[in-house]
C-alpha cells in the first residue's frame, strides 16, 4: 500500500486536501474531465478561462519539442481560452462543486473591460466556486485587450483586479505572464489592488520550431503560424526564477503563490513548494500522461516528508528562499576540485573533449588507457561532472581555497543522480 502523509494546506484562506490543481487548460475545460480528475485525487481545479469572448479555434493548434514518442521537453498551446458559451461553463462549475463539495474550484476568467470583469466576478461567484482567477496571462489571444497584453501593464492589471474584487466577496488569484522583465510590478500592482494571492507562471511566448517543408513555424496552419504560448519541462528553472523573486521582495514574501510551470513529478512540485508555492498547477503533464500522475506527485511527496521527519506541508514552503542569494553575495573564496572514479570510469573521453574546447584544459587524456585525469588547471567550473555519462564517476573533491583566503567551513553537495 503507498505511504500517505497529510499533504492538506490552506490557501487563500481554504483547505485544499493536497497542493495539486490542474491549470485553467484544455486539461480542466468541462464537466467530465474534471469529474475524472478529482475521483483520481486532485486536490482542485482552476476551471479553464471564461469569459465573454468566444475563441475559434485553428486546426492543428499544438506543438512539442523532443524527440517523437519520447518525454516532452516543451509543449506549444495555440488555444486561447474556453470555447464553450459562458453558461455551459458555469453550469459545470456549479456541477462539479455540488458534486465534489471537498475539492477546490477556482474559476479562471477573462474580460475586455472592467464591465466584463464585473460580470464574471458575480456570474462565477455565484456558482459557489471558492476562488476566482483572473487571467492576466494568455500569450494567444487574438485581442490586445485580453491576455498577456494586459499583463504587462501594471495599471490594467491593477484596474480589472479591482473591478472584480468588488464584485465579489470571494478571495482574488491574479495569474501573472512570464512574458516581461520584472513580474513583481504587476504582481504587487494586483495585490495593492485587492488580489489575496498570485499565479504564476502561465506559458511563454515562444516559436518551437520551423517546419523546414513549409518554412512556417509548427504546428503549420495552411502554411503559417504565429508564436504562441510555450510550456513543459523547459520553462521550469524560469518559473522557479520568478517565483523566487516575487517571494522575497518585501511587499510580495507574505503573498501566497500558486506555482506553475514545467511540473511533472513529485520533486518538481517539491521545488515549487521550496521557492514559496503553496499549491501548484499542472497542465503539460497530464496532456502527455494523464490525469494519474496526481498518485506520483502525493506518493512521492509523501514519502519525502516520511524519510525527513516533516508533519505538515506548510513546513516546507519557501524553505528554499534564504539560500538564493544575489551574485555578489556568493562566497567566492574555494574551488572545488573534481574526483574521477577510475572503477565507474568507462574511457568515453566526454569529460576530456569538453574541458579542452569549452572548459579550461584541466583534464589530461591517456590515449593508450584511454582514462582521464584532473591537471593543475582545474578552477573547479564542474563542466566535467555535468557532461560525464555515468552516475557517481565523477564527483565533488578536494576543497582548495584561493591565495589570500581564509579556510572557513564549506557545505559541499557529495551526492549526484
Amino acid at each position: 500500500m503507498a505511504l500517505k502523509k497529510d499533504l492538506s494546506i490552506d490557501f487563500l484562506g481554504i483547505r485544499c486536501e493536497n497542493p495539486f490543481f490542474l491549470s485553467s487548460s484544455p486539461v480542466s475545460s468541462d464537466y467530465v474531465m474534471v469529474a475524472k480528475a478529482f475521483e483520481t485525487g486532485w486536490g482542485g481545479v482552476v476551471y479553464k478561462t471564461a469569459g465573454i469572448f468566444l475563441p475559434d479555434e485553428c486546426s492543428p493548434r499544438f506543438d512539442i519539442t523532443g524527440q517523437p514518442g519520447g518525454p516532452w521537453t516543451g509543449f506549444k498551446n495555440m488555444e486561447m481560452i474556453s470555447d464553450k458559451p459562458l453558461d455551459v461553463n458555469l453550469e459545470n462549475m456549479r456541477r462539479l462543486k455540488r458534486e465534489f463539495p471537498d475539492k477546490v474550484m477556482i474559476a479562471s476568467i477573462m474580460g475586455s473591460d472592467d464591465d466584463e470583469w464585473r460580470t464574471l466576478a458575480q456570474k462565477v461567484t455565484d456558482t459557489g466556486a471558492d476562488i476566482i482567477e483572473c487571467n492576466f496571462s494568455c500569450p494567444q489571444m487574438t485581442s490586445s485587450a485580453m491576455g498577456s497584453d494586459v499583463g504587462q501593464s501594471p495599471e490594467l492589471v491593477a484596474r480589472y483586479t479591482e473591478a472584480v474584487c468588488r464584485a465579489t466577496h470571494l478571495p482574488v488569484l491574479a495569474k501573472m505572464t512570464p512574458n516581461i522583465g520584472h513580474m513583481e510590478l504587476p504582481a504587487i500592482a494586483a495585490v495593492n489592488a485587492g488580489a489575496k494571492g498570485i499565479a504564476a507562471i502561465n506559458t511563454i511566448k515562444a516559436i518551437t520550431r520551423i517546419d523546414t517543408e513549409c518554412l512556417s513555424p509548427m504546428p503549420v496552419v495552411n502554411g503559417k503560424s504565429s508564436i504562441s504560448g510555450y510550456s513543459g519541462p523547459a520553462i521550469k528553472p524560469i518559473a522557479l526564477r520568478f517565483i523566487a523573486q516575487m517571494k522575497q521582495h518585501p511587499e510580495l514574501r507574505h503573498i501566497p503563490v500558486s506555482g506553475i510551470g514545467g511540473i511533472v513529478t513529485w520533486k518538481d512540485a517539491l521545488e515549487f513548494l521550496l521557492v514559496g508555492s503553496s499549491t501548484v498547477q499542472v497542465t503539460s503533464a497530464v496532456m502527455e500522461y494523464g490525469y494519474r500522475i496526481v498518485e506520483d506527485l502525493a506518493s512521492g511527496l509523501s514519502h519525502f516528508m516520511d524519510e525527513n521527519g516533516i508533519e505538515r506541508l506548510s513546513g516546507l514552503v519557501g524553505k528554499a528562499l534564504p539560500n538564493i542569494v544575489p551574485a555578489d553575495d556568493i562566497d567566492r573564496d574555494f574551488r572545488i576540485i573534481p574526483e574521477i572514479d577510475a572503477s565507474r570510469c568507462i574511457g568515453c573521453g566526454r569529460c576530456y573533449v569538453s574541458c579542452f574546447d569549452g572548459g579550461h584544459q584541466a583534464i589530461d587524456w591517456d590515449d593508450y588507457t584511454r582514462t582521464p585525469s584532473i591537471n593543475e588547471q582545474c578552477v573547479g567550473c564542474h563542466l566535467c561532472l555535468n557532461v560525464c555519462p555515468v552516475a557517481s564517476c565523477i564527483l565533488p573533491g578536494s576543497i582548495e581555497f584561493k591565495p589570500g583566503r581564509q579556510p572557513h567551513p564549506v557545505i559541499v553537495k557529495r551526492h549526484y543522480t
